[in-house]
């Protein structure tokens, strides 16, 4: 039996037991997108697979770094840190190539903490969809950066003065990947290995940096192939000797680097696509104008779950391919929403706001429920966008926070991220945020020291 041929909890006891496996690997994701999980054993997972097994809270309860949240109510000291339901997901199922015949399984939380699980959360989004009458696809393309460097070296040498894996800019480089092929060939071959091939994948401009398109699948799907792909991208580099890294901006010298999310949505009858009429200009039916302007009205208020950290507001400036007001266009890589005319099959709108260290759970389910939004409430778009978003001047409703603190504090009062998410997820993400801005505040940077210490 092959991994991607498991669909049931039965289907997953015989593959084990078929590889006479004593240990199968069982992960889920954090806020943040982290990947957390262990090795099982066996029988654990036999048991585990009837009955779900538990997963200490904390995970929903700390940062990138491990350190307690100290202002969220779903779990803490006054709560104990207890274990938290999980059910694991069969058709989940993975090889991880480099472990032998070792298997991995995607869980997700379960009973009280599904409020605050992420991929939970994204999946609520789905349903409402799916009650709207709508199947949603999705896919997911992500820019990164890679280093001739360890997690040794990167932390003697302070983070500063790393070496990428090739100098300069050189973007669609053939020279560049035709050199490092055996690199590109073992990423693509994991890529179909663990069942989240690539649709393409090239050198961007800058040092070291490359783009790899995920290819399509239904939005759940999206999102598992694209936090697999991230957390197995790190591996593969770490095991080579190299880094990589999904920040979305390491350096001011360079553009940041970018989460895109393609989505079209298709009628559930079988009637076709939601998104396309031959009828309207540039294709777009009415539903796919509602959903442009849902994601566009929006966009300001659901900005922590597409930028959700203090380095994701230093990628949103102008002139480096990021979006700075949400504005629309067609064929418009200037603006925050691009719309791709095509055929039935093609038409769809690229988010283009989101950046490369998003949790793909939480960046698709604001994408896709800011448009779901749009559709039941019919809204309208705003005046599209031709030529330079930048050079332009929006409405003021349009701008976008410039701050993870301010943009938390939009995400709480917002309205729409309550009805589409939750107040408990609502909340605790926010807090979260709330969090990571304060843990700032904590440090000095260089850039203060350089400008006061002497001359202040």
């Amino acid at each position: 039996m092959q991994a991607r041929d498991v669909k049931t909890i039965e289907d997953a006891k015989k593959i084990v037991e078929e590889r006479g496996l004593s240990h199968v690997k069982v992960g889920l994701f954090d806020n943040d997108g982290v990947m957390r999980g262990k090795y099982m054993s066996r029988e654990k997972f036999i048991s585990s697979l009837d009955n779900g097994f538990a997963f200490c809270d904390v995970v929903l309860g700390w940062d990138v770094k491990d350190q307690l949240y100290d202002n969220v109510t779903y779990t803490g000291w006054h709560t104990g840190y207890p274990d938290a339901p999980v059910r694991i997901l069969p058709e989940s199922c993975r090889e991880i190539p480099f472990e032998n015949d070792m298997l991995l399984f995607l869980a997700e939380f379960s009973e009280q903490a599904e409020a605050v699980c992420p991929r939970a959360t994204l999946r609520r989004v789905i349903d409402k969809a799916t009650e709207m009458g709508f199947d949603v696809n999705a896919a997911l393309e992500y820019e990164f950066f890679l280093f001739d460097e360890t997690p040794d070296s990167i932390r003697e040498k302070n983070f500063t003065n790393l070496k990428p894996m090739t100098p300069d800019w050189f973007g669609y480089s053939m020279i560049r990947n035709s050199t490092h092929a055996e690199l590109y060939h073992e990423l693509m071959e994991l890529s179909e290995q663990m069942d989240f091939p690539l649709e393409g994948i090239h050198t961007e401009t800058g040092p070291g940096v490359i783009e790899a398109a995920i290819a399509v699948d239904s939005a759940l799907n999206a999102a598992d192939k694209g936090a697999l792909f991230k957390t197995f991208m790190k591996v593969l580099a770490q095991r080579h000797d190299l880094m990589a890294t999904f920040m979305a901006k390491w350096s001011n010298k360079y553009p940041g680097q970018s989460g895109h999310i393609h989505l079209s949505l298709n009628f559930k009858d079988g009637s076709g696509s939601a998104f396309y009429d031959e009828n309207n200009d540039h294709n777009m039916s009415d539903i796919q104008r509602y959903f442009v302007a849902g994601q566009q009205q929006l966009m300001p208020q659901l900005l922590c779950m597409m930028a959700p950290t203090i380095n994701s507001y230093s990628r949103l400036i102008p002139g480096f391919w990021a979006p700075t007001d949400a504005t629309w266009g067609v064929e418009n890589r200037t603006t925050a929403l691009r719309v791709i005319p095509g055929s039935e099959k093609s038409q769809r709108v690229e988010h283009r706001l989101g950046s490369a260290d998003a949790n793909p759970y939480l960046a698709l389910a604001a994408a896709l429920g800011a448009g779901l939004y749009g559709i039941e409430h019919q809204l309208e778009p705003e005046a599209m966008i031709t030529g330079n978003a930048y050079n332009q001047k929006h409405p003021e409703h349009l701008a976008l926070p410039t701050t993870l603190w301010e943009a938390a504090q939009a995400y709480k009062k917002s309205v729409a991220a309550h009805y589409l998410f939750g107040d408990t997820f609502v909340q605790h993400f926010a807090a979260t945020r709330e969090w990571e801005e304060r843990e700032f505040r904590k440090h000095i940077t260089d850039w203060e020291l350089e400008r006061y210490f002497e001359i202040i």
